[in-house]
């Protein structure tokens, strides 16, 4: 197998459109982590991916008869932007189908670079069956995103430039996995020539398809797939790329929304370039590999995969580097109601900073705090932080991990529901992000159950999160779950939630 991809892989006509990418070092990361950390800045290309590799190898492979029916495929972006830019150098026509949830910014790249663009569905999955309706219909041809020999070789030329770039040891390549094409094409090429060296994908920890399927011994489909970093967010991963993955990819590190954010952080402050979510998990996954192995003076590099990502994310991404760097934390605090309690709080964080503190009166007693605290120890500076509270009689929740206290809590008003509000139960949920889609929601969810609390907050995202109360009696508890499948979108309940508990219920 790795000799079919070698030869394929050395023969890739990439470099009609692509470049070769430098690789960086990043000199930030490399003394804070006490490792030579290179970055290889696949964010440089014409379409700010290294999807445009893989694409137009397979747009080259193509007989005259298959380019002349035209080309099409399914894509949320990375995708959509090389095969068109590709199919323009070539004089192909090429349909794009890509998701109604696709930000403009996209779309419109994808039409300025001669592509025919088709809004289809609310996903991914509902585009690429649109797009096989066509193949069938109107005898295109279809290009698929990472599960296609030739799209793993493109993406294998990304090694090739890696190993002539660094001559010397490479102790470990980190890459970002969705459907699996880049690391397939890297893994090959990499232990054909240098076995010594590791290749390790790292996944979003809630779109971990490859891990799902090393753990399982066969493909599995994940039930749901976290949307942040959506370049990546595939819930089954490619028959081709793990055929390869299996043989030859030492290990899988997941990693979480929180920690991509950090390491977004991490690369602007040594190269002042903002790669979009997909883009950082290479970095992300090594920070994590270096804190596990406490490895010194090595040499790591990590795939910076793409950078196409929407000005208006930006906000939420910088919202939650500081946690993802362990350099926040966020915290319920019980604290006396009278004056000087305030003051008395701050004074019992000792030098640290309060970062957030948000506060409505509740009874004469007591009051709940939501704060923010900045952290200056590390990873240990969380511990250290609740402990000091708790030995000075402070009862404290560590609202750090919680996802409804960072994602809707933080940015709510009104204080705990009356006495008088019976039959609340909570669901957290994401809808897809396009007009009438919020209204769409609302009509199916409160023609059946009273609404009773609501909170929406756009984070630039294909998705929204919604945070919804609703009074529901006993006896109708059942019918919950059934109602709130036929609407369609992912959802959780959270009426067991420590932060709902303490500032909303």
């Amino acid at each position: 197998m790795p000799d079919r991809y070698i030869k394929k892989i050395l023969e890739a006509r990439v470099y009609d459109v692509a470049i070769e990418t430098p690789l960086d070092e990043a000199k930030g990361l490399s003394e804070r982590l006490e490792n030579r950390i290179l970055l290889k800045r696949e964010d440089k290309q014409p379409v700010f991916s290294f999807k445009i590799r893989g694409a137009y190898n397979k747009m080259a492979q193509l007989s005259q008869a298959q380019r002349d029916c035209g080309v099409v495929a399914a894509s949320a972006g990375n995708h959509a932007q090389g095969l068109a830019m590709s199919a323009k150098y070539l004089g192909v026509k090429a349909t794009i189908v890509m998701p109604k949830t696709t930000p403009d910014v996209k779309v419109n790249n994808v039409r300025r670079l001669g592509g025919k663009v088709v809004l289809h569905g609310d996903a991914y999955d509902d585009a690429a069956a649109y797009a096989q309706k066509l193949v069938k219909e109107k005898g295109m041809t279809y290009v698929h995103p990472f599960d296609d020999p030739d799209v793993i070789a493109g993406q294998g030329t990304v090694a090739m430039e890696i190993l002539r770039q660094e001559s010397g040891p490479i102790d470990a390549i980190f890459v970002p996995v969705g459907g699996g094409g880049l690391i397939a094409g890297i893994a090959a090429y990499v232990k054909y020539l240098r076995p010594e060296t590791k290749v390790i994908g790292v996944e979003s920890e809630d779109s971990a398809c490859l891990k799902a399927a090393l753990d399982a011994g066969k493909r599995v489909t994940l039930d749901q797939v976290g949307i942040f970093a959506d370049g990546v967010a595939v819930a089954i991963i490619g028959e081709n790329t793990f055929e390869v993955a299996k043989k030859y990819v030492n290990e899988v590190i997941t990693v979480s929304t929180d920690e991509i954010c950090a390491a977004i952080k991490d690369i602007y402050d040594d190269t002042r370039s903002i790669c979009e979510p997909a883009g950082a998990l290479g970095v992300a996954g090594m920070k994590k590999y270096v804190a596990r192995e406490a490895c010194r003076e090595k040499t790591l590099i990590a795939i910076d995969s793409g950078a196409n990502v929407n000005f208006d994310r930006l906000r939420h991404i910088a919202e939650r580097s500081e946690l993802g760097e362990k350099r926040e934390a966020i915290i319920a605090a019980r604290i006396p109601e009278k004056a000087g309690s305030f003051k008395k709080f701050c004074s019992a964080l000792g030098k640290r900073n309060i970062t957030e503190f948000n506060y409505r009166y509740s009874d004469d007693n007591n009051a709940i705090v939501f704060a923010g605290i900045q952290l200056t120890s590390g990873g240990n500076g969380r511990d250290e932080l609740l402990k000091e509270l708790r030995d000075q009689a402070y009862e404290v929740e560590d609202l750090t991990e919680n996802e409804i206290a960072k994602l809707h809590v933080r940015y709510m008003v009104g204080g705990h529901s009356p006495k008088s509000l019976t039959n609340e139960v909570i669901y957290r949920f994401e809808f897809p992000e396009r007009p009438g889609a919020l209204m769409n929601f609302l009509s199916k969810l409160g023609g059946k159950w009273n609404i009773s609390m609501f909170h929406y907050r756009n984070h630039g995202a294909a998705y929204g999160r919604v945070l919804v109360g609703m009074q529901v009696p006993d006896s109708e508890r059942a019918q919950v779950g059934e109602f709130l499948s036929e609407i369609g979108y992912n959802y959780w309940e959270e009426t067991d939630n420590t932060a709902y508990k303490l500032f909303l219920g």
